[in-house]
């Protein structure tokens, strides 16, 4: 999810959903180190809980940067071994190490002895020809022995030639029962699925065999699917607010980033698929789409967004 779950998309998000645990951006080690460290760690109190992605495969890197998660509050720092893009390989992390389980037990174990924080892993079920659930299985079995109990597991396979990231989200096919299966051999950790699950009717069915479920681009295109996750999943009390609360509450917000010299488009990006499948879904993303350059310091665009979908509701009324 690079360039997408930054701070104000999960401020956003958090709006919908109180109990979903929320991840950065994948974030690589240089950039941590060397670079604008303070952008990166970045989060707001109720972003809460909030766990920072790494991209990297040195386990000094590794470790100094999930003291600087931990010392910036984030409650699970992630290492991201799941990502096939040519960037991220050139890098020699992602994806490319489903290769080298012995290194990123390495600085798994960095990690662990660096924070008391839980340290979690994002991998795919295989890479390239290395793609048998014995292969799997041996490396979480590894990384497990130096200090991880929670595996975030893409049930598809990467190609790291051939095919782009899109592709690789896309072709390769989906094996849950691979991920079931690991879930078996290892009761004692924790297995989290990830891939093609785009309702909570699907979460709930995967929640029979595995611990959790993470949603990735669906939630983020389609955010009012989260709406009712802390009542199906967390056994919440109350149901879902509505669409015009969480653009009421998160208006607030909007207007200090812009008194910071936010541009209103950096935010409003991502909440153009609030109402999608709603009367007026269409007019609502144009508007501020068209708006949110031109007026970029002005928060009324979102009032006059909320405007225009409650005369298209009325209109079918």
């Amino acid at each position: 999810m690079m360039d997408y779950t930054d701070h104000f998309c999960r401020y956003f998000l958090r709006l919908i959903s109180r109990h979903t645990l929320l991840y950065t951006e994948m974030v690589t080690t240089g950039a941590l180190l060397f670079g604008d460290s303070a952008r990166f760690l970045a989060h707001d109190h109720s972003e809460h809980p909030v766990a920072l992605q790494l991209g990297g495969s040195d386990g000094a890197d590794l470790a100094a940067c999930a003291r600087m998660a931990e010392q910036a509050g984030f409650d699970e720092v992630n290492l991201n071994c799941g990502c096939p893009s040519d960037r991220v390989q050139n890098g020699n992390f992602g994806a490319c190490l489903m290769k080298e389980p012995r290194r990123v037990a390495d600085g798994v174990a960095a990690m662990v002895d660096a924070v008391g924080i839980p340290v979690t892993v994002k991998n795919r079920i295989g890479v390239d020809e290395l793609d048998s659930y014995d292969y799997l299985r041996d490396f979480v079995g590894v990384i497990a022995e130096r200090g991880c109990d929670t595996f975030i597991v893409h049930a598809r396979k990467a190609w790291l030639k051939g095919l782009s990231p899109k592709q690789n989200r896309e072709i390769p096919p989906l094996q849950y029962p691979l991920v079931h299966r690991l879930k078996r051999d290892f009761p004692h950790l924790e297995i989290i699925i990830n891939g093609g699950i785009t309702t909570l009717d699907d979460a709930e069915v995967q929640l029979a065999a595995v611990d959790g479920v993470m949603i990735g681009r669906e939630a983020y295109h389609n955010p009012w699917l989260l709406a009712d996750v802390d009542r199906r999943i967390y056994g919440a009390a109350t149901g879902p607010i509505t669409r015009e609360a969480v653009l009421e509450a998160f208006i607030p917000f909007v207007q200090g980033q812009i008194d910071r010299g936010v541009r209103l488009g950096n935010i409003t990006r991502h909440i153009l698929g609030l109402y999608n499948g709603e009367p007026g879904a269409r007019k609502f993303r144009r508007f501020i789409s068209e708006n949110a350059h031109r007026r970029a310091h002005d928060v009324n665009v979102l009032w006059e967004a909320m405007a225009i979908v409650d005369e298209a509701r009325s209109r079918v009324a």
